[in-house]
């Protein structure tokens, strides 16, 4: 499907009186996407967001891929990175590092409505695991330690559910692969035994569900779902939110806010990218939303300190 996002859209953004005061006010505009799969894919599923914001603010615009979520999140505090999506649990840690850095606008929504997703426990049909009990003795891997999926939610209610995480107690080892696309490439290879990521849970397994870091393993061929099995799922998690600095001015963030809520209407190609998968929009989303994942990652940084 081509885009959609008619030169009329965009001239009428472009013609937006707003605008002029935006462009003097900055000279470049750094989107961070958080890591989950390699650098060149999350080039290529955000550059048609970099390039409709390009044209609508005026400025030159750059994708910022580092090899892990904290990159992102420090680009942000430290004012480098001017947007970009978070995980929950990464926005936490921006709020709990300095509340005034950035503020979040809009968040994914599924083709249900629904704003929510889940930690999912995986691991290779031909491995004989098909539950935690069966992964006793066994190596689990996280992504990154700044992953609310990937590693927060599971380390938190396995160990309610009877399952320590603690290297040796339940699991042979806890290994942390770097990210969400590492850890399913490690279990698909046998490499460790199993592993947690992330998917909307709606749709088929064998697609690797409707979105998800599954999802984009399958559209990249990396993985064939039929050689895979589900052995956990968590509660329902928040979508993490697209967050822009504070700092920036008004009408910068109304417009990039604004771009990216119009998104799934106007390239749906695009939206699919920048969502990981089949998408009903972005909707706005406030600080609120996330007041329970960021004491569970207050508690969590506690315990550990």
């Amino acid at each position: 499907m081509k885009r959609t996002l008619t030169l009329m859209a965009l001239s009428t953004a472009l013609a937006m009186p707003h605008l002029a005061a935006a462009q003097e006010e900055i000279s470049e505009f750094n989107i961070g996407v958080l890591g989950g799969e390699n650098a060149q894919d999350r080039m290529t599923s955000n550059e048609c967001l970099r390039s409709y914001t390009e044209e609508a603010l005026g400025v030159p615009v750059k994708l910022f891929t580092p090899a892990d979520y904290d990159g992102v999140i420090q680009g942000l505090l430290g004012g480098t990175l001017d947007a970009a999506i978070l995980g929950a649990s990464g926005y936490a840690k921006a709020y709990l590092t300095d509340p005034e850095a950035v503020e979040p606008v809009l968040v994914k929504t599924n083709v249900d409505g629904a704003s929510t997703y889940y930690s999912v426990g995986f691991a290779r049909v031909d491995s004989g695991i098909t539950s935690l009990e069966d992964a006793k003795d066994k190596v689990l891997g996280f992504g990154d330690p700044n992953s609310t999926s990937g590693y927060l939610i599971p380390a938190v209610e396995m160990p309610e559910a009877g399952f320590s995480v603690k290297p040796g107690e339940y699991f042979a080892d806890i290994k942390f692969t770097g990210g969400h696309e590492q850890t399913i490439v490690a279990v698909n290879n046998g490499d460790i035994d199993a592993g947690v990521t992330w998917a909307d849970g709606l749709g088929d397994w064998e697609d690797g569900y409707n979105s998800g870091a599954l999802r984009k393993a399958v559209d990249s061929g990396i993985v064939d779902m039929n050689d895979l099995v589900e052995i956990w799922r968590s509660n329902p998690i928040p979508e993490g939110p697209m967050v822009v600095r504070k700092a920036l001015p008004e009408d910068v963030k109304s417009t990039f806010t604004d771009l990216l809520a119009n998104l799934h209407d106007t390239d749906i190609d695009c939206a699919y990218g920048v969502a990981s998968g089949e998408t009903a929009g972005f909707e706005p989303v406030s600080h609120d939303a996330y007041k329970t994942i960021i004491e569970v990652r207050k508690a969590e940084e506690q315990a550990g300190s």
